[in-house]
């Protein structure tokens, strides 16, 4: 006897952007708490928090930390990368912090990176390596400015370095054999793995199926109501393998799948028990939010849920950029309300609001809410 399908569960995208802020943490004012301990909860719940360079403001990753947690201070990651040794930095979809836990899961992208190293990194000689790496082990972390008697070559990008010790540092960072103890600014100790973390042999590295459930039960955690897209985040070739993890999620009915209405040919899944939960409308404070904020990144997905297109317009021409060079949105409630491209004059001490979009209609209230964030915004932009 055939097996009756089950009825499709359609949600609307208010419900799902409720699910989704939910599973962010930024309904409520103080998910994490405070102190230093918030700063690893917030870390393990999300998974990474994205590293970037940009400081027309507060670096991102500071700025995702802050969005959680209303009294973080940047210390607070400090300690818990050089410290307690309770994050470290790896690859994701770009440069992230990661909760120390996990790092099994990223030792297979070690072995990998050591076996098929990047062509980025073809320039790099032996003698590049060994001097790095001598230096390391005999004297312990060290920064590249450190290295001080390396013979200059000239930049093959915007973004490399003269130094060809830096390529070798980075190189080995990515094989697995060095970490980032410490980070000072953008300023990066390199020291090795083993000794960083006191291991006296390595932890074994998960399986190929024990990642990929980690990579859909992290998705689930922080977006409640997911696609393979967003699951698979830059990460296409854990598509197949994802799939198929789904598929058998579902056959043991631990998943079933949604439909977003308005948007029903785009394939959505959740935990049964996600759906039976209440998701009343987010009343929680204002975000400023970072471009690169989770709820952010994944561009496609901000617009199907919340209706809204951010452009990151950092790299366009003046001429051309419609919401600013470095454009941050406003989350009100459940809505992008509003876009400002900010920058922080540490100088004179004050937040400069470049340019103010409404994506929402201009109310009093509305605006009142906004100028309150602004004024916290600014105390932690300003705070050393």
């Amino acid at each position: 006897m055939a097996t009756r399908p089950r009825k499709l569960r359609t949600i609307s995208k208010s419900q799902a952007r409720q699910i989704w802020l939910r599973a962010q943490r930024l309904d409520t004012a103080e998910p994490f708490g405070s102190g230093a301990e918030a700063t690893l909860a917030a870390v393990e719940h999300l998974g990474y928090v994205q590293i970037d360079t940009i400081n027309v403001i507060e670096r991102c990753h500071h700025h995702i930390l802050y969005s959680r947690i209303p009294a973080y201070e940047r210390a607070h990651l400090r300690q818990a990368q050089a410290l307690d040794k309770s994050v470290f930095e790896y690859w994701t979809h770009a440069l992230s912090y990661i909760p120390a836990r996990d790092i099994r899961f990223f030792l297979g992208d070690m072995k990998l990176h050591r076996e098929k190293p990047e062509p980025w990194y073809a320039s790099v000689s032996k003698k590049d390596m060994s001097k790095v790496m001598t230096l390391i082990r005999k004297g312990g972390a060290l920064t590249i400015r450190d290295i001080d008697d390396d013979v200059l070559v000239e930049k093959d990008h915007a973004w490399a370095s003269k130094k060809p010790s830096k390529r070798a540092l980075q190189l080995a960072f990515y094989n697995g054999v060095l970490t980032v103890s410490e980070r000072n600014g953008m300023l990066k100790s390199y020291e090795l793995m083993e000794r960083h973390f006191g291991w006296d042999t390595r932890p074994k590295p998960a399986s190929e199926t024990q990642r990929l459930d980690y990579l859909l039960d992290r998705a689930l955690r922080t977006q409640g109501l997911i696609s393979l897209d967003s699951a698979c985040h830059l990460d296409a070739p854990s598509k197949p393998g994802l799939a198929a993890r789904i598929a058998s999620r579902m056959r043991k009915k631990e998943l079933i799948p949604v439909a977003l209405e308005g948007a029903e040919k785009v394939a959505h899944w959740a935990q049964p028990a996600l759906l039976e939960e209440e998701h009343p409308p987010a009343t929680a404070p204002v975000h400023i939010l970072s471009p690169f904020d989770p709820l952010i990144i994944q561009r496609k997905r901000l617009e199907l849920f919340f209706g809204y297109e951010h452009r990151f317009e950092a790299y366009v021409p003046k001429e051309k950029r419609v919401f600013g060079y470095f454009a941050l949105p406003v989350l009100v409630g459940d809505e992008i309300a509003a876009v400002l491209d900010l920058k922080t004059d540490r100088a004179a001490g004050k937040l400069l609001i470049q340019q103010w979009t409404w994506i929402k209609p201009e109310t009093q209230e509305l605006k009142r809410q906004i100028e309150e964030e602004l004024g916290r915004f600014e105390r932690f932009q300003l705070a050393s």
